[in-house]
């Protein structure tokens, strides 16, 4: 009967996840749509509703072509290496113990872990794909995960730090009064650009960066291969949205409605700032994104730890006012960072147009 449970559980998490991938497509059209003085998708069903649906059905009756010269068993195997950890994460998440009976005490590191998987699929299809411009995508995507990752993981243990464990549940539980978010505003600053960055978002998707690139590691792929790459890229935006959720936003806490409402709600905010950030910025080139993550926000990341440490030996005042006084010259260098980009290029374009004159 415990096997028959985790089965059905295991299926519906699979259903939901891609339900849930469905929803952050329509969602981030409608978004950027409306963002853009447009109306997005409209004609399949309700304000487009159904759009995601034709374009599966379109993907499935597409053919399924394999490149000459490329490695076929790993070019094969890349979209699931992608794809898999996109499910398997769920399985730290609080509610898992209710489903099959079982909980993880290290339950933040084991998703860590496992959306580190994510990068090594992109780079396996990138490098199988015999194409230069996708094994670039694929070297670009390992580089950037071991750039961020360590940032966000040291940004999330103030958090850790606070709640005293690495379990989820308790970490929101700790939540239940003041939001990290409050309390940690510094890490959460720095969480958030590493969450963008660990996603392949704007202003950090450089895997694909269509203007370079092609299309990056997926040029290569075609039908339900690439949707599998596609649908791991929107079904990480909301597993690591709900991770933020549980972090740093309270999780399943709040007042009057249900505690999943809360979490939906919440979960859904985070998408929508994920693709607001997306409408907004123009791309780095792929020096500020290594000079970012390794000179900026490493740095950073420690420092938070650091300051977490004095304020659980002092008080939330002191916490809180520190945290502030980190994160307001931390927003002054990055907002500098975006006036300066490119200055060096153009001085050096500048000095070429004089030496030939």
């Amino acid at each position: 009967m415990q096997v028959l449970l985790i089965l059905l559980g295991i299926v519906v998490l699979i259903i939901v996840v891609m339900l849930n991938t469905v929803v952050v497509m329509w969602v981030e059209r409608k978004t950027l749509g409306h963002m853009q003085d447009r109306l997005g998708p409209m004609r399949t069903g309700w304000h487009g509703w159904m759009q995601p649906f034709a374009d599966a059905l379109k993907l499935l009756g597409k053919e399924d072509l394999v490149p000459e010269g490329a490695d076929r068993r790993l070019f094969l195997i890349a979209p699931l290496i992608a794809f898999i950890p996109s499910v398997l994460v769920y399985a730290a998440m609080p509610w898992v113990q209710q489903i099959a009976g079982m909980s993880f005490d290290t339950g933040i590191f084991l998703v860590f872990g496992v959306a580190a998987l994510f990068p090594v699929g992109i780079l396996v299809g990138g490098w199988a794909s015999h194409n230069k411009y996708a094994m670039m995508g694929g070297f670009r995507a390992g580089a950037q995960q071991i750039s961020y990752e360590v940032p966000m993981i040291l940004a999330a243990m103030g958090v850790v730090m606070l709640a005293g464990s690495l379990k989820l549940s308790a970490i929101v539980e700790a939540q239940a009064g003041v939001w990290n978010v409050f309390t940690q505003p510094f890490a959460f600053l720095l969480y958030f650009i590493c969450v963008l960055a660990e996603l392949n978002r704007v202003p950090f998707d450089m895997p694909e960066a269509e203007s370079e690139l092609v299309s990056g590691y997926n040029v290569e792929y075609s039908s339900m291969r690439f949707a599998l790459f596609f649908v791991a890229e929107y079904a990480n935006v909301f597993t690591l949205s709900l991770l933020t959720t549980l972090l740093f936003l309270g999780g399943w806490n709040g007042w009057l409605v249900p505690g999943w409402v809360w979490l939906t709600l919440k979960t859904y905010a985070v998408v929508i700032l994920v693709i607001w950030v997306r409408c907004t910025l123009p791309r780095v080139r792929v020096d500020q994104l290594m000079a970012i993550g390794w000179k900026l926000l490493l740095p950073a990341a420690l420092l938070n730890v650091l300051l977490t440490s004095v304020g659980i030996v002092t008080n939330v005042v002191v916490l809180v006012g520190l945290e502030i006084a980190a994160a307001v010259p931390f927003v002054w260098v990055v907002s500098r960072l975006g006036a300066t980009a490119g200055d060096d290029v153009r001085a050096a374009a500048k000095a070429a147009r004089e030496v030939s004159v």
